[in-house]
């Protein structure tokens, strides 16, 4: 007997704007209404937008970067109501299968304006910048990093469920605390993303006064926090469960920013293989787990798909808290991560990348990191290893330095003045 096709519960139209669709959100906010609603144990299918909400295209010219509106990235599908969820619950997610649309089998990697981004390497490479990656199956390859192919670990870059009053707020007190505090010494780069209203959208089943408050209450997605939101795990793929805490009636899950593929850190930003997406999910509650089983923060169990590079066959550097100009740092693991990335840039530049392909595909390609050693005073070691077989050509060290030296043609630039 044939089974009954898989519903999808929420739809998206790639050629309207998300603003002009219901099912649809950028901000958390205890009040965005539910769009739809599942038990516990349903397999259903969501339809998402790319991380900025159809805003870059297929283009071989970077005008799209230059023009993104960042108050408007992470237009998540949902929120989805679960029956029987209350709060001090756990929603267990359990994801079945995530693909892109079959209509559009292309995502992108980006460089966006330092000034509307915190890219890991925005002081070293500031300009904007794009490449698109092409699927054939379950590959992904480029025409502007060429010489690489690689499978994708196809994942939801957000998952996660609506905050209470009390979780929101405490949210927005810790950052704007952070914010007062690095004003006051007059660091010069953004610390946190405050509320704004400007881009927020709540879904078209709001009233103008509603749409109003989510908008200018409402927290913005872009960090990950205590329910879950922009954890950007690459491991959270097909097969993968998570362990989301629930802090109102019905839970409210979202879900969104499908990527086809990432490196550990997702470095610049718009750093994963964006891409639309449909996600197959199963969701399940675990009544009362939050306290039985002392659960307050995501925890999650990766799936048994992912893509198989020999030990051998990873090129590892490493990094240490001691930064660019020669200055000693105490144990601290986001210096020697970014030590071991431009490491391994200036590495990939000898074959003839760019410094900007080279930032790009490490952000995008299976790219394991690990933090070796946090005790050894003063230097905390990080590992970033490059799996060896994504190239078409070998990248081991040798003797006389790197070859061959092949046309690595370029990223694109905004045309636009």
């Amino acid at each position: 007997m044939a089974k009954d096709p898989i519903p999808t519960i929420i739809k998206v139209d790639l050629k309207k704007p998300y603003h002009e669709q219901p099912g649809l959100h950028t901000r958390w906010h205890p009040e965005i209404p539910f769009y739809c609603k599942v038990k516990p144990g349903e397999i259903f299918k969501v339809e998402c937008f790319d991380s900025s909400g159809g805003q870059v295209f297929n283009t071989d010219d970077a005008d799209d970067i230059k023009n993104v509106n960042p108050m408007g990235i992470h237009c998540l599908s949902g929120p989805i109501e679960v029956e029987g969820a209350e709060p001090g619950d756990l929603l267990v997610m359990e994801i079945q299968d995530v693909q892109p649309f079959p209509d559009e089998p292309w995502g992108y990697t980006a460089i966006m304006d330092p000034a509307k981004s915190s890219a890991f390497l925005g002081d070293i490479y500031p300009n904007m910048q794009k490449a698109i990656w092409d699927f054939n199956g379950i590959f992904a390859s480029s025409r502007h990093i060429p010489h690489v192919k690689f499978p994708g670990f196809i994942h939801p870059g957000i998952v996660g469920t609506l905050p209470s009053y009390e979780m929101m707020n405490i949210w927005k007190e810790r950052e704007s605390k952070l914010v007062e505090f690095h004003a006051s010494i007059n660091t010069p780069h953004t610390v946190a993303a405050l509320p704004n209203p400007e881009g927020a959208y709540a879904g078209q089943a709001v009233s103008p006064e509603l749409a109003k408050k989510i908008a200018e209450e409402g927290v913005r997605t872009v960090p990950p926090r205590e329910h879950g939101g922009n954890i950007d795990i690459k491991n959270l793929s097909r097969g993968a469960k998570a362990y989301l805490p629930v802090y109102v009636k019905g839970a409210g899950f979202s879900v969104g920013d499908i990527h086809f593929s990432e490196g550990d850190g997702e470095i610049s930003f718009c750093g994963a293989i964006e891409m639309h997406g449909i996600i197959t999910l199963k969701l399940g509650l675990i009544k009362n787990g939050m306290k039985d089983l002392s659960i307050y923060n995501p925890v999650f169990l990766p799936g048994p798909v992912e893509a198989h590079y020999g030990p051998s066959r990873y090129l590892t550097f490493q990094g240490i808290s001691v930064d660019e100009s020669g200055k000693q740092h105490f144990l601290d693991v986001k210096v020697a991560f970014r030590q071991a990335v431009l490491n391994a840039i200036e590495y990939l530049k000898k074959f003839g990348y760019s410094g900007e392909q080279a930032y790009l595909l490490l952000s995008a390609a299976p790219v394991e990191t690990h933090i070796s050693s946090i005790v050894d005073i003063p230097n905390s070691c990080v590992s970033y290893s490059i799996p060896a077989d994504i190239f078409d050509f070998d990248i081991m060290p040798k003797e006389g330095g790197p070859t061959p030296q092949v046309d690595m043609g370029s990223t694109v630039f905004p045309t636009s003045k």
